[in-house]
């Protein structure tokens, strides 16, 4: 589907590394303009000079704190403005691991915030628009853990749950304007985010890195980890045309790991 995109303007969230970097790299290979939003304006500059222009791209970048709703709400607002979006990719870093019971309720509220509140700022900033224009692509960033809850994620856990529940009311909602909404559910894949499971997991069972990841792999059927850029292939087909009529799903991208359908 190489240029298939051409046209599109995707808003791809927490671009500046791991699986939000390696999908504004293949969106922006299918001939779509991509706008990158983060925090670290200099790592978004790093990740902007990566992007093709082959088809003639202007691509840009927001840099703003996602968990700042009112900061992001005014800076999207600006933006769209000026370049209407019709791609929002949702995405950010997950909640430290530990047991749901131990967490305070500040770590859920920073959850909440960071993860469904700054989502819902984003759509209530982009969505107008798409129905106007009858056309528009939501695709969230989430976790398996949807589908079968994570061992030490209790946080990352409920969050990921309200996420996925809010995604589905969107697609009943938005559906009819043509605008559809998906879940992509990364399983284990090579991030920033993994190596602090890996490392957490080695420091409690007293045992190697390496160890802890082996067993992490031989829980997955095919026995690696993702590649961030395997994720994103998946967030390709939902936002581009063969995708088009793929609306409220959870799709899992973890080498057959989840036990249940």
């Amino acid at each position: 589907m190489v240029n298939g995109m051409n046209g599109e303007h995707a808003l791809v969230c927490g671009s500046t590394q791991g699986i939000g970097r390696a999908t504004a790299i293949a969106l922006a290979k299918e001939g779509a303009t991509i706008t990158l939003l983060a925090r670290d304006r200099s790592a978004l500059e790093n990740t902007l000079h990566e992007l093709d222009t082959n088809g003639g791209q202007q691509h840009g970048l927001i840099a703003v704190d996602m968990s700042d709703t009112a900061a992001l709400a005014d800076a999207v607002r600006k933006w769209v403005e000026q370049r209407p979006i019709s791609i929002l990719v949702n995405n950010t870093g997950g909640p430290a691991p530990g047991p749901a019971h131990e967490a305070t309720v500040e770590d859920f509220e920073a959850a909440f915030r960071l993860h469904l509140l700054s989502y819902q700022t984003l759509v209530r900033a982009l969505v107008p628009g798409m129905k106007a224009r009858r056309h528009g692509r939501i695709v969230n960033i989430i976790s398996t853990s949807v589908k079968q809850p994570l061992p030490n994620l209790g946080v990352s856990n409920t969050i990921r749950g309200a996420v996925a529940n809010w995604s589905k009311t969107l697609a009943n909602e938005l559906g009819p304007f043509n605008i559809t909404v998906n879940n992509v559910l990364p399983g284990a894949t090579s991030t920033e985010r993994l190596a602090a499971i890996v490392r957490n997991k080695a420091a409690k069972s007293g045992i190697s890195e390496e160890a802890a990841a082996e067993e992490m792999m031989n829980e997955i059927p095919l026995r690696r980890f993702a590649r961030p850029e395997e994720i994103a292939a998946a967030v390709v087909f939902l936002t581009g045309p063969s995708g088009a009529y793929v609306n409220g799903i959870n799709l899992p991208v973890d080498g057959g790991r989840t036990a249940c359908l």
